[in-house]
């Protein structure tokens, strides 16, 4: 195989970067371990479509991860919800209305870029506190007009791409009516946080008051599905459903009251607060929550090693435990607890 100049380039680049890179060196495990796939992906049986696909995802996320780099310390919330909704929509006004109130919250809104809710959701914060991820389709001429031209804007070529980049970068989720895709996204949302794929987050369904869509739509489910052992009861506290702008917020910003993040350290979670609980009251919800632990044991701590070696937000006070769950719904109950303080 004939290498390019540019290629010899890139390759004599990426060398030079990892001589002086400034990582840590679970960074650089991991970029070793990109690094062998591509080369595996070179030696092996791979069509030339396996590579377009790859190499193009890989290009768009790169993109995706650069711009969002900047506001990676802000609070979002991603919006869901139809591209043919109209601007005289009740459901247009209620999203519009909500994104404001969260941008008064400091949350930024994160949406698809495109008509509809997504542009409600862009009107609402407005555009300084919007962030777009477009999906290109023949149908659709590109980002709205709030968002078009900005830098907090990407455009990506496969739906896998950008439903990583809604989910991966929010910390709280806006579910409004929709259509195939909505839903496509919203269960997806439920099965990443029902399986602990994803990190907690609040999750609101929100819908116009004496038109509901989720109420209707999750009370024939819900006992179908429970009904047959395909969810758990506890599932069904993963979301919250309203025709409420205040509650819809409140949802949002109370989750973050003093739960800050989670993180696995040696299959032990760690839950990052930003104040300490009291003692006496702490152990009371130790013992409410004990199931939660294999071992029945729920502490407050500090930081490991591991994350005061990553700087991640060693300065914060902990609660530790061996998590029993398979899920996050039932972590739901003690998040709740810790957040009272």
């Amino acid at each position: 195989m004939t290498i390019s100049p540019n290629t010899r380039k890139a390759i004599n680049d990426l060398l030079e970067s990892f001589e002086s890179i400034q990582r840590s060196s679970s960074d650089v495990r991991q970029l070793n371990r990109f690094i062998t796939t591509v080369t595996e992906l070179v030696r092996g049986p791979s069509s030339s479509l396996d590579i377009k696909i790859a190499s193009s995802a890989i290009e768009e996320m790169s993109r995706a991860f650069t711009m969002f780099a900047p506001y990676r310390d802000v609070r979002k919330v991603s919006i869901f919800g139809s591209a043919r909704t109209t601007a005289d929509s009740p459901i247009y006004a209620l999203t519009s209305a909500t994104a404001k109130a969260l941008a008064e919250h400091n949350f930024m809104v994160v949406t698809g870029a495109g008509p509809g809710i997504m542009e409600a959701g862009m009107v609402g914060a407005g555009r300084e506190n919007s962030i777009g991820v477009s999906i290109r389709l023949p149908f659709e001429t590109g980002a709205n007009s709030v968002i078009a031209g900005d830098d907090k804007y990407v455009s990506m070529r496969y739906f896998f791409t950008r439903k990583l980049m809604l989910v991966k970068e929010s910390h709280a989720f806006l579910c409004m009516p929709g259509g195939f895709g909505t839903l496509d996204e919203t269960f997806e949302l439920l099965t990443l946080a029902q399986t602990a794929k994803s990190v907690p987050v609040p999750i609101v369904f929100l819908e116009v008051p004496g038109h509901p869509f989720w109420t209707p739509l999750m009370k024939a489910m819900e006992p179908l599905l429970l009904d047959h052992g395909l969810i758990s009861a506890s599932d069904t506290s993963l979301y919250t459903i309203t025709d409420n702008i205040e509650d819809a917020v409140n949802e949002i910003t109370n989750f973050y009251s003093n739960y800050h993040s989670i993180r696995f350290v040696n299959d032990v979670l760690y839950i990052r607060l930003q104040r300490s609980v009291p003692t006496e009251r702490f152990s009371e919800i130790a013992r409410r929550c004990a199931a939660l632990a294999s071992d029945g044991v729920i502490e407050q701590t500090t930081a490991t090693a591991e994350e005061i070696h990553d700087n991640d937000v060693p300065e914060m006070p902990r609660v530790s435990l061996k998590y029993a769950a398979k899920g996050f719904a039932d972590l739901r109950e003690l998040i709740d607890a810790l957040n009272k303080f």
